[in-house]
């Protein structure tokens, strides 16, 4: 079983469609988390050394979570999905779009 985190700033739109996109999949633990303060659900260190696999929506948030929890990132892998902050929770071209790149990093 894998476990899987998902990246965004607010944890409102991108983080949680992919959470629960993936959700679905038997050989995955997901979870979901926002790289500002005020996120629904913050991002923090325990939830970093829970992952296996890291996926953050855009280079501005894997800069922060490099910078802020290096220490937690030792054999992690952390992936840039480059989705840009224009789609609404479950919004449908946003679910093709996390269906057609996530899945090629997933055991």
């Amino acid at each position: 079983m894998k476990r899987v985190l998902f990246i965004c700033s607010q944890n409102k739109l991108r983080s949680p469609t992919a959470e629960q996109v993936f959700a679905r999949w038997d050989n995955l633990e997901v979870s979901s988390a926002g790289t500002n303060n005020d996120a629904v659900n913050p991002l923090d260190g325990e939830q970093i050394e829970w992952a296996d696999i890291i996926f953050v929506m855009e280079k501005v948030h894997r800069n922060k979570v490099q910078q802020k929890y290096k220490k937690f990132l030792l054999g992690k892998r952390l992936i840039c999905l480059d989705i840009p902050d224009d789609y609404e929770f479950m919004d449908p071209e946003l679910v093709k779009i996390l269906q057609a790149r996530v899945p090629r990093y997933l055991p």
